[in-house]
């Protein structure tokens, strides 16, 4: 049973990975035909805010037992991320942003060494070596400032909210009060939505854009396809089965199965948008990679939190789960 449930688990991480990385390729179409970064937000999130209503209602209590848990997901692991990493994709290539994204585990790392002053180890400290050395062929440091340091910036906020995806996530698995995920998720984006609704204030969206074609590379692909793909799969599908997989395996093994969205976000880009990386940008990606597993697979001791699960001591306590990494968006 615990065999067959941790391959379920894994085929789940595989496809929220699948799912999530094709989010950029087809917002970016949209965005370049004339709609805003959060205006796509907000139909993204929107959206699948509405398909998850059903859902919603059948968790109604989690409303009154866990309105922190729902709302920082909201924020965070919803709004936050998503508006980040979509803006950043206005400015700078789909591939690059998603890979700056994997500096995650090197954020939570420090944040553990300096901020809780607990001890990483050492494999863990090489990852995140690894993945900042990566990052800077990604970027392409020796030109200068020649890259686009705000959309850089943007990819980094990103990084900083998707560790909420996984922190949250997991944190209303444990416990008599254990939330279920797919209310989690249903909260999460009705939250999320509420938020982006007075942040992007879509009253002002050209929603002519809606009704006619995006181009994808040469290709012209009506927009409302693309809208469909962004809010059916690459948001509930994604989200669903990515906060199922992290509560069926460890953290440590979702996050690393997280690492094959950067790739096939990337290669996506490559193929239907024509986006081509340098062999230094490619190389940087894959040591990006190959630290953020590191990193992920080499969580740093810490003692076993005495406060009640989902508290704000318990968050700031946690173990080696704060460490594992996802984009939820990309």
């Amino acid at each position: 049973m615990h065999a067959q449930g941790r391959s379920v688990g894994l085929g789940l991480a595989l496809l929220s990975a699948l799912a999530f990385g094709g989010s950029g390729v087809a917002a970016k179409p949209l965005i370049e035909a004339g709609l805003d970064p959060l205006h796509v937000v907000w139909l993204r999130v929107t959206g699948a805010a509405l398909v998850m209503l059903p859902v919603a209602w059948r968790h109604r209590d989690l409303v009154l037992r866990r309105p922190v848990l729902l709302a920082g997901f909201g924020l965070l692991a919803v709004a936050g991320v998503q508006a980040c990493y979509f803006a950043a994709i206005s400015r700078i290539p789909v591939g690059v942003a998603l890979l700056v994204e994997y500096l995650a585990p090197a954020l939570v790392l420090g944040w553990v060494r300096f901020v809780q002053r607990r001890p990483v180890t050492r494999a863990a400290a090489v990852g995140v070596v690894l993945a900042v050395g990566g990052l800077a062929c990604v970027v392409e440091v020796w030109s200068g400032l020649s890259f686009d340091v705000v959309g850089l910036l943007l990819a980094l906020g990103a990084a900083c909210c998707q560790v909420g995806y996984f922190v949250l996530s997991d944190q209303g698995s444990d416990g008599e009060d254990a939330a279920d995920p797919l209310g989690v998720i249903a909260y999460g984006l009705l939250f999320g939505a509420v938020l982006l609704t007075v942040v992007a204030r879509p009253w002002g969206m050209d929603w002519q854009v809606l009704g006619g074609n995006a181009g994808m590379n040469g290709t012209q692909v009506p927009a409302w396809l693309l809208l469909g793909w962004i809010v059916l799969i690459a948001t509930v599908v994604a989200y669903v089965t990515g906060v199922v997989s992290v509560r069926m395996l460890s953290p440590q093994v979702a996050g690393v199965v997280a690492c094959l969205e950067a790739v096939i976000a990337t290669v996506l880009a490559w193929v239907l948008l024509g986006e081509h990386l340098s062999a230094p940008q490619i190389f940087g990606g894959g040591v990006v990679l190959f630290g953020a597993f590191i990193a992920q697979s080499s969580a740093p001791k810490a003692p076993v939190p005495t406060a009640p699960v989902g508290s704000v001591a318990d968050v700031s306590a946690g173990d080696s789960k704060v460490l594992q990494v996802k984009d939820p968006v990309a």
